[in-house]
């Protein structure tokens, strides 16, 4: 079966780039046809190129406008099962020769790995559906100004106790790229990436606290409305004035949306291959076993149109498939790309360079209704530090939040340390809420888990 053409939105995509989408097509196989002249036995390149603008300002005045524009060349090619790799942001034919010579010049003087290679040329893309991902922006720099002007005048206004600024930005990114390999692959795409934040500083003297909030999306009218962003940040920043310490405890633990999908990457990692062949998971062996209660559901989700992390195809051409990764609670499978799964005797599940949109489902609670649920406990809005063992699953680290009684938030507090194990807190989840946030590859709801340590004075 032959390869898919690029994407209709890749091939009427020039505007604003340096380069065609044929042109880059074309540069691929220069590379591939090179590389082949020169003894390599296989090859595998990728070419890109994208820009956009940034806007900040603090306390109406502009701070910075930077505006960046980039191109990239990776080649991997392999002297039978000897792996060379380089790069240059320069595609002029002299650059991409010098950068195969050098690619083919380390895997010279690599050892053989009996698991590197192309992928297997039964699972490369042969389908390149439209997934909605480019949304170009055309904000001039002065209207990009005035919308960062209005949000940062909304957080400023939105509580008496807001003291000060830490400013607003509005950035917007286009790019594209081809990715192409020597067993016939060649699929490239264009996407877009628009952000609005805002940073708001309340209370005066010892008692002064920062808190923010921001979008970001493929198509600029899905963001939040600027005044909305702003009036977050404002309320999110004046409500952690007064924060208390509190004595060490051990209560149910509510991670708020905006953090909860850190919980989410750590299972990822777990559950990655890299991680599991080299045996530094906490979650070693686990396919098939009961990891969260029988309520939790995981769905790893490429082909969402206008998602953060969609493709239709992974980082080495593998075509990408929706999976159920935790179904009842059950595990049912891993993220791996080609390397990893030949070194645990499996199959790449299209996950090279990482889970797509990875989203667990609600268990119905909107967030009032979590915070009744729990009862009395801890509200988490704030992580610091990293303090998280891979190997045992042992989580500590520092937080700032809320103490909740009878369901409501009582009062803030700061300089506490939630502890506990990742295996424990997994199982130990009691809901989901439907307050999903998409702002990354991994979404979900606040979190409401059944008992951490929470370390105080």
């Amino acid at each position: 079966m032959p390869f898919p053409p690029m994407q209709e939105s890749h091939r009427e995509a020039a505007d604003g780039f340096s380069h065609s989408p044929e042109r880059l097509q074309d540069l691929t196989q220069t590379v591939l046809q090179y590389a082949s002249q020169r003894g390599a036995s296989a090859c595998e390149t990728e070419i890109s190129e994208g820009f956009g603008q940034s806007v900040t300002v603090r306390k109406s005045e502009v701070e910075t406008i930077e505006y960046h524009r980039d191109k990239n060349l990776s080649v991997t090619v392999y002297l039978g099962q000897r792996r060379g790799h380089a790069s240059t942001s320069d595609i002029s034919l002299k650059a991409i020769q010098d950068t195969v010579d050098a690619a083919l010049a380390i895997a010279r003087h690599t050892a053989a790995d009996p698991f590197s290679g192309l992928p297997d040329a039964e699972l490369l893309a042969r389908e390149l559906p439209e997934l909605d991902l480019f949304h170009p922006w055309d904000l001039p720099v002065e209207q990009a100004i005035e919308l960062a002007q209005r949000c940062e005048h909304s957080g400023l206004g939105a509580d008496a106790r807001i003291s000060n600024s830490d400013g607003a930005s509005v950035s917007n990114h286009q790019s594209q790229f081809v990715l192409a390999n020597s067993l016939g692959f060649s699929g490239g795409f264009c996407a877009s990436r628009h952000s609005l934040s805002c940073s708001m500083i309340a209370g005066r003297d010892d008692d002064m606290q920062r808190d923010d909030w921001y979008a970001v999306a493929r198509a600029a009218s899905d963001l939040e409305s600027a005044e909305d962003i702003g009036r977050q940040a404002g309320w999110r920043a004046a409500r952690r004035t007064q924060s208390r310490k509190i004595a060490t405890v051990q209560v149910q633990v509510l991670f708020e949306a905006p953090i909860a999908s850190s919980l989410l990457g750590h299972f990822v990692s777990a559950v990655s291959g890299g991680s599991l062949y080299r045996k530094a998971s906490f979650l070693l062996d686990s396919l098939g076993k009961q990891l969260f209660p029988a309520s939790i559901q995981i769905h790893d989700l490429p082909h969402l149109r206008r998602g953060l992390a969609s493709g239709p195809f992974d980082d080495e051409g593998v075509a990408t498939q929706s999976r159920h990764i935790i179904r009842d609670g059950v595990l049912q499978g891993y993220f791996l790309g080609s390397y990893s799964a030949r070194k645990l005797s499996m199959r790449s599940t299209g996950n090279a360079g990482g889970n797509h949109n990875l989203i667990i489902d609600s268990t119905g609670e909107d967030f009032p209704t979590l915070l009744k649920k729990m009862g009395s406990g801890f509200l988490v809005t704030e992580l610091l530090g990293h303090g998280i063992n891979a190997v045992t699953g042992d989580y500590s680290r520092g937080a700032a939040g809320f103490w909740v009684e009878g369901g409501e938030i009582a009062y803030p507090v700061h300089e506490v340390t939630i502890a506990g194990n990742l295996k424990d807190m997994f199982m130990g989840i009691v809901a989901v809420g439907t307050d999903r946030l998409a702002r990354s590859s991994r979404q979900c709801g606040s979190i409401l888990i059944d008992r951490m340590t929470v370390a105080g004075d």
